[in-house]
């Protein structure tokens, strides 16, 4: 079957369906796999994005591409629960740096440990090592899709 110039290719569909459905379940196993402190998943973003490096509020909405009132409010929840901390920024003294706290990237890198180990030892058990020799290559072509 032939496909018209930009319309893609029945496979790449099929890939493409697959690759989300796929992404969506293991998402929710890692979540199973790691105590989440009955944190939202838009609270669990922002905290990723802090491990990344500090950031305003602002900074925090626009990448979320939420209102700053929504983080408005995950902040207050984490700032409570100790995970965040806000600051004044050095260069404008109406801003507020925000950070993870040391109990907040601790938690970060706990959960993705526990998320690591349920993998791994999921992989051990179900899969032979040829299995995951082919997992390690279909991961090394699906790269690409994150170099854009």
């Amino acid at each position: 079957m032939t496909t018209s110039p930009g319309t893609p290719a029945p496979s790449a569909l099929q890939a493409a369906q697959g690759l989300r459905v796929l992404t969506s379940r293991l998402r929710r196993r890692f979540q199973e796999a790691s105590d989440n402190k009955e944190l939202t998943p838009s609270q669990l973003s922002t905290m990723s994005r802090l491990k990344q490096g500090d950031a305003t509020a602002s900074e925090l909405a626009a990448a979320e591409r939420v209102r700053p009132q929504a983080v408005a409010t995950h902040l207050a929840d984490l700032t409570e629960r100790g995970f965040v901390e806000r600051r004044p920024d050095p260069d404008d003294g109406r801003r507020q740096i925000v950070s993870l706290t040391a109990a907040g990237r601790d938690y970060m890198t706990g959960r993705r440990a526990a998320g690591n180990e349920w993998l791994a030892r999921t992989l051990a058990e179900k899969y032979t090592e040829d299995e995951r020799q082919t997992v390690l290559a279909a991961l090394a072509l699906l790269e690409r899709l994150g170099q854009e």
